[in-house]
């Protein structure tokens, strides 16, 4: 299961602080069972917008991750949240359709 959201970063702050704040929460949510590692991504043609991708065995792990308050997680997203404007993509399930080149390994 993938999780992904979008991040706008705000005047006067940079990608590079807003990864600072979302590797520290990453490495503590990432502790949690079911999950299988995040990426964040920067926009080619725009530097301030990045796209994270996190990765779960199931829809339930997450779930049970977000349930779980954990007040040093919760402590690093508000330190960032003035800074950025946050846009859930979504969550969805594994590719039904891939198509890799001739020789890659699925």
């Amino acid at each position: 299961m993938l999780y992904l959201f979008e991040v706008h970063i705000k005047p006067g702050y940079t990608a590079e602080d807003y990864a600072d704040a979302w590797v520290r929460a990453s490495e503590l949510i990432q502790q949690a069972p079911g999950a299988r590692g995040t990426r964040l991504h920067r926009k080619l043609d725009d530097p301030k917008v990045l796209i994270a991708i996190a990765e779960w065995d199931t829809k339930a792990d997450r779930d049970a991750m977000e349930r779980q308050h954990s007040p040093e997680i919760a402590a690093i997203i508000r330190s960032a949240v003035p800074f950025c404007e946050i846009r859930t993509i979504g969550e969805f399930d594994e590719a039904e359709w891939v198509v890799l080149p001739p020789g890659a390994e699925q």
